[in-house]
Order: C-alpha cells, then sequence, then structure tokens
C-alpha cells in the first residue's frame, strides 16, 4: 500500500515557529511532526511513503536523507509552485506503486485512530475514496447521507457545494485529514494546476462512491496552531 503525507503547506497559523522552519519539522515529544506521521503509518502495513515538499523543503529533504525510518520514502518536490491537496496528489501520480491504494495523512493531525479500520472499510465498500470524518469540526464541513458523500458547506460564508438532492437529510460532519483512495481516481483526476482535493471528492461523488466512515470514540487533534501544540505539549 501506498501512503502520502502531506507536508509542503507554509504553516502560517503557526508562526513564528515556521518563520525558519517547514511546518513538518515542528517538534512534539522531541520529534517532528513528520516522524510521528511516518510512524504512524508504518503501523498500517505502507511500502512506500510519499512526501510532498515546498516551504523549505531542504531542510525536509535533509532530515529524511539523513534518517533511516525502514520504510521507502520518496518526494514530490513543490518548490516552484505549492499546488495544495488535489495539485499535490495529481503531482506526485508516477511516484506510487501502481494499483495499490493511497493512504493520505496531513503532517498536522495528531491521533489515536487506528488506521485500519478505514483502509478495512474502504476495501469493503469498493469505495473510490473513504474519508474520515467526526462530529462536526471547525465552520467547515462534509456533508454525508448514510456514509456517502454528498456536499460541502461552510457556516461562515454561508457556501454550499452541493452534490445530490440528498443534501437536505445529509448530516454534518468534520474531515480529519486523514483518507483513503483508490489507485484509479488519480486517473480521474481532470483539474490542472493549483486545486483542492475536496473539489476532486465533490465533483466525482456525483457518479463515484465517496464514502464517509465517522470516528467520534478516539483522540484526536489539529495541530495546526500554536495554540493547538501548546495542547498537545501539555498531553505527551
Amino acid at each position: 500500500m501506498n501512503a502520502m503525507i502531506f507536508a509542503a503547506g507554509l504553516g502560517t497559523r503557526l508562526s513564528p515557529l515556521t518563520d525558519d522552519c517547514p511546518k513538518a519539522m515542528v517538534e512534539l515529544d522531541g520529534k517532528p511532526l513528520l516522524e510521528h506521521t511516518i510512524n504512524k503509518l508504518k503501523q498500517n502495513g505502507v511500502e512506500r511513503i510519499v512526501v510532498n515538499v515546498h516551504h523549505f523543503a531542504d531542510k525536509i529533504i535533509y532530515f529524511l536523507e539523513n534518517n533511516d525510518f525502514g520504510i521507502d520514502i520518496v518526494i514530490s518536490d513543490e518548490k516552484d509552485l505549492l499546488l495544495d491537496t488535489g495539485g499535490g496528489l495529481k503531482k506526485a501520480e508516477n511516484l506510487f506503486i501502481p494499483n495499490e491504494p493511497i493512504l493520505i495523512h496531513n503532517v498536522d493531525i495528531l491521533s489515536d485512530f487506528d488506521i485500519s479500520y478505514l483502509i478495512n472499510s474502504h476495501i469493503d465498500t469498493n469505495a473510490l475514496a473513504t474519508l474520515l470524518v467526526r462530529s462536526e469540526i471547525g465552520n467547515r464541513f462534509f456533508l454525508s447521507y448514510e456514509n456517502m458523500l454528498t456536499g460541502w458547506r461552510n457556516t461562515s460564508t454561508l457556501e454550499k457545494k452541493i452534490v445530490n438532492d440528498r443534501f437536505y437529510i445529509s448530516k454534518s460532519v468534520g474531515f480529519t485529514g486523514i483518507h483513503i483512495v483508490s489507485y484509479n481516481l488519480l486517473s480521474k483526476i481532470t483539474e490542472n494546476g493549483v486545486f483542492s482535493i475536496i473539489d476532486v471528492y465533490l465533483r466525482l461523488a456525483k457518479d463515484n462512491l465517496i464514502h464517509t466512515y465517522t470516528d467520534d470514540t478516539s483522540f484526536w487533534m489539529d495541530l495546526g496552531t500554536v495554540e493547538q501544540l501548546d495542547k498537545a505539549k501539555d498531553l505527551f
């Protein structure tokens, strides 16, 4: 199985920690966030991890080249242009082991969720993609009906993107930044340049099963802000 760690972001919410350091190299309990994520993915049978880089890319590359994690790790270079999540996945297409699913994990997510449940659900449903979700997080939500993606909404801007008419009986769920896609999803990405994977999922959900897997029992934190990182340090 493949995995991809989204590690290219600017990490502006973690400033000043990211003023001279990539978000992926910010430390928690004496280890970079990137190392925590790699170790998490290794526990789930991943054979190859693709890491995309942009902000202070050379520091991430140096770290990976000088540490042996016992797993095949490949760099997807976005130094010239930060491509967002959808563009980043598309650029990395030729770096993955062919015909193997791709487990995707944001580098600033900390969780004790057993990812094997997500993998097994993805296989059992034969979904094109399976998204790990929780009860409402923040102000941007997926809409889900019977574990099928039906839309997206932003409660701050009142923006909505509706996939089908089940929207009115759908529930709002928050995206955790952990998801798995079938390899053939890559060939269905027709967008170019800089774009979000969320928009890809919403477009494909009209004719394909984009599955939502809800978990509210495990520990989960978004470490994208200094305040949240400090809370995580207290926990450790």
